[in-house]
């Protein structure tokens, strides 16, 4: 048996080659098989320089397993989501390493309608089988065929807007050499835009730096564009583009957090009573803006896994997580980068306001510290010395995801990362900007640690 180290809660990753490599990624595809069962899969994959190499093994993979193999080429990871979905495909495969360093690469799994495989649901299992490097013998070695997606993938994005509403925008993106700059171009031509492009051409060396926006120095180039054109918003991507970053008109970056109860009111004034589901690390503004419209809210676990099975029970129309991954029902429950930015631009269109009015106001009710990062030594005594600190005074104690703490003009939520060895610390207020932050220090120097991005 051969360990391998790259399994994580959600998905593959490791360092290229000695983590993960064309053996490793051809033993993962026909434990995939294995496991699974399926008769077709889409592939697609990054812009990585690494990329092509695995994924050419994961097809020879899933192919000596038996299976019909159907390659979407160098897309998104909401391109396997929609293809496996769109095409009603058994699964689908994405090699990507998303926002990680240049010298890691990994892969993203889904089954039928693009539904997660996680470690809870399936990913464990494929790692094991892989590792026992023990496979059936089809009865038959699968066909590989490439797929073009592209024109029913930018239809469906397309088809959440009323184009008669849109006016002249001028809007500046940055996909950080990553994907997101291939679809801009596609869709350019139906909108009445002007794109401001940064960093726009897929480059697998990342000339400019790993595109992650989250890093603050990450974003300087999309901030200065923004002055520099007067644009009236900005977008920025992490590599694989399932999020987007929004930044106003005069470069302000906007937390994830408030751009879910933006989204959240679109979908509850087309669809009264609908239901949103969010994540428990800050929720006032999401809850205050969907119990005034009528709607009702639905939390749910932070991760990609347990939104999207929250999502599917509830029959969620829309489903945010202040880390910027923002889910739709019509995309079969599944994140995108693209379908946000778009109905944004829509909302400043029919009204008539900057993207800075837009959220200001929620930014003032409920100011917030944005996600902290700390590296510690143990992190579940970190947590429960904080809980056995605050817990005894609170209106309201949830476990939902970590420890969630509620007073009556303040709360905060501290919690493991499900990747990284990092606990997160999030703090939130009502309408008082000097408590929030009061707290935030308080609760840090309790915490201790080293800061982490």
């Amino acid at each position: 048996m051969t360990a391998i180290k790259g399994f994580k809660a959600y998905d593959l990753r490791g360092r290229i080659p000695d983590e993960f490599n064309a053996d490793v990624a051809y033993r993962v595809g026909r434990a995939y098989a294995e496991w699974l069962k399926p008769k077709r899969v889409i592939v697609g994959r990054d812009i990585r320089l690494s990329s092509a190499e695995l994924c050419e093994a994961l097809t020879r993979g899933l192919m000596d397993s038996g299976v019909d193999v159907y390659d979407i080429g160098l897309c998104g990871t909401e391109g396997v989501y929609y293809a496996t979905f769109a095409e009603k495909m058994d699964g689908g495969i994405m090699v990507t390493a998303s926002h990680n360093p240049m010298d890691y690469n990994g892969m993203k799994f889904v089954r039928e309608q693009s539904r997660p495989i996680s470690g809870d649901t399936g990913l464990q299992e494929i790692r094991k089988i892989a590792e026992d490097d023990a496979y059936s013998i089809p009865a038959r070695k699968g066909t590989r065929v490439d797929l073009d997606v592209w024109t029913k993938y930018v239809s469906h994005l397309l088809s959440y807007l009323d184009l008669s509403k849109l006016k002249p925008l001028k809007i500046v993106v940055n996909a950080g050499n990553g994907g997101a700059g291939a679809v801009v171009d596609q869709i350019e031509q139906y909108l009445p835009f002007k794109f401001i492009k940064v960093n726009h051409n897929p480059d697998g060396t990342f000339p400019n730096g790993v595109p992650n926006p989250m890093l603050e120095d990450n974003r300087a180039s999309t901030i200065a564009a923004i002055r520099e054109h007067k644009a009236d918003f900005g977008i920025a991507w992490d590599g694989d583009y399932d999020r987007c970053f929004l930044f106003d008109e005069h470069g302000g970056f906007i937390e994830g957090y408030y751009i879910v109860g933006l989204l959240a009111a679109s979908f509850l004034r087309k669809e009264q009573g609908a239901r949103i589901v969010h994540d428990p690390r800050l929720t006032w503004a999401t809850l205050d803006i969907v119990q005034s419209l009528g709607g009702k809210a639905v939390v749910s676990k932070s991760g990609h896994a347990f939104m999207k099975d929250v999502m599917r029970d509830v029959d969620a129309a829309y489903g945010g997580e202040m880390s910027a991954h923002h889910y739709f029902r019509d995309f079969s429950y599944c994140d995108s980068g693209q379908i946000p930015w778009l109905l944004v631009a829509q909302i400043v269109c029919e009204s008539g306001k900057p993207l800075s009015k837009l959220v200001d106001e929620r930014i003032a009710k409920f100011p917030a510290s944005g996600e902290i990062n700390r590296k510690v030594t143990d992190a579940k005594a970190t947590i429960a010395r904080v809980q056995e600190r605050y817990a005894k005074d609170a209106l309201h104690v949830d476990f939902i995801d970590g420890v969630s703490v509620e007073f009556p003009l303040w709360r905060f939520n501290l919690r493991s990362s499900n990747t990284e060895p990092l606990i997160r610390l999030n703090v939130e207020s009502r309408g008082d900007a000097a408590l929030m932050q009061s707290k935030t220090s308080e609760l840090l120097a309790l915490i201790g640690g080293e800061a982490a991005h």
